[in-house]
């Protein structure tokens, strides 16, 4: 028998690995369809959907292994950072699915919610005022018109898995639409600075850096509060909150 192994487990969803076989158990169906959905629209290598039998997912595991971890040292050649670019200037250039995704919530949304997460970050005491507010206004270069791309939603590094130099499987889709390239970029490089150049070069098209880093910033502000609420440590060194102290 294979060992059970949780994979990430909080309140709104949960994946365990037995084997070569994911298990993803999500009481919100949306977000499995959406998930399937963009896996099959995709032009980038996703996992196998083996089955589905609500709240359940089966995928098969791609081969290789991550890009890396946010707050850990990436190991990965700058040829497969690479790589990872090209694939995503691939799916930003593909046909979107209809509807929005993570990437593509409303500038009038975002400013409110971001407003009111820097309120609690200062009020709550999590964060020092003066670096909600530089970040606050770092952030404000996201919010601006964008066209619409199929974005992946929530590429975290650890959602990127290469073999050697190439790219061998692209997971969790769950936040997957029509939204700004640019925060799947920056999504993909949060932590990660360094990278960030052999990123674009990949990606093989003008990237406006400042975005980049409003999206660094607006994404660290905004992910604080859900991160702590949910057992996860945005204080761990190289992850969110050094990312918002970098921009001092």
């Amino acid at each position: 028998m294979d060992e059970v192994k949780v994979v990430v487990a909080h309140s709104e969803r949960a994946t365990l690995r037995v084997g070569d076989v994911f298990l993803k158990v999500d009481a919100d169906q949306a977000r499995i369809d959406v998930e399937v959905e963009a896996m099959a629209m995709a032009p980038v290598p996703t996992p196998e959907v083996l089955w589905r039998k609500p709240p359940v997912l089966a995928i098969a595991a791609v081969p290789g292994a991550t890009l890396g971890r946010l707050g850990e040292p990436s190991t990965a050649s700058p040829t497969a950072w690479a790589a990872a670019g090209a694939a995503l200037r691939k799916l930003h250039d593909a046909p979107a699915p209809s509807r929005p995704g993570r990437a593509g919530r409303s500038l009038d949304e975002l400013a409110a919610e971001l407003d009111g997460e820097c309120e609690w970050l200062v009020t709550s005491g999590a964060l020092p005022a003066d670096l909600v507010t530089r970040n606050r206004q770092v952030a404000e270069a996201a919010l601006r018109p964008w066209t619409p791309a199929f974005t992946h939603g929530d590429l975290q590094i650890a959602h990127v898995f290469a073999d050697g130099d190439e790219i061998t499987g692209i997971i969790d889709w769950s936040e997957a639409g029509q939204g700004d390239a640019l925060y799947d970029l920056a999504t993909f490089t949060l932590g990660h600075e360094n990278h960030l150049g052999d990123v674009i070069a990949g990606y093989g098209a003008d990237v406006d850096l400042d975005v980049i880093h409003a999206w660094w910033s607006l994404r660290s502000l905004l992910g604080v509060r859900w991160l702590v609420e949910h057992g996860f440590d945005a204080f761990a060194p190289g992850c969110e909150v050094d990312v918002l102290k970098s921009r001092m």
